[in-house]
């Protein structure tokens, strides 16, 4: 379970927390609006105030309208939300297919192209194939890809671009098989 966290000011003295309770009324009524389950909308609460936090953390300024910057962080939130939940979604998906089929020349036909990617990925530069696992594999947008590796999202898509080339010029002439 989650607490509240005060800090202390100059002197001992409490500081405010920067979402008041209207904020914090309105950030979840953005966040259901946006779909959120109710489950869930504490831990939009506690990110938006986290945001906050670590912005005043950084040392910018804090936003002119607390509440207005706040529901914008929310709705962001939400979204963000809803494209894991469909990315995990899609990843169950991609992990049903990889099951062996029940026909038999369907499950040999899979196998034989699973083994020819697998070969296909061993082929690459470590770089590429780092970068196409975690897009393809584990299904992170480049900015995520990006981020995680500590390299320009641009860098991120060259990379990717070549090794998706490679890839499908070895499978269409056969080389990998």
């Amino acid at each position: 379970m989650l607490r509240r966290i005060t800090r202390r000011g100059p002197r001992g003295q409490q500081a405010a927390d920067p979402l008041g309770p209207a904020q914090e009324d309105r950030v979840r009524a953005v966040l259901s609006l946006g779909g959120v389950p109710h489950g869930e909308l504490q831990d939009g609460v506690q990110q938006v105030r986290l945001r906050l936090l670590e912005r005043a953390a950084k040392g910018e300024q804090a936003p002119r309208d607390v509440s207005a910057w706040a529901a914008v962080v929310a709705s962001n939130w939400a979204m963000d939300f809803h494209r894991a939940r469909r990315r995990q979604e899609r990843l169950g998906e991609r992990l049903a297919a990889l099951r062996p089929a029940e026909a038999g020349a369907d499950g040999a036909e899979s196998r034989v192209l699973s083994l020819a990617v697998a070969q296909g990925l061993d082929a690459l530069p470590d770089s590429q194939r780092q970068v196409v696992v975690l897009r393809f594999y584990a299904d992170l947008p480049v900015r995520d890809i990006a981020a995680e590796l500590g390299i320009p999202e641009g860098t991120v898509k060259s990379r990717l671009h070549a090794a998706v080339r490679m890839l499908r010029t070895r499978l269409h002439e056969g080389e990998v098989v």
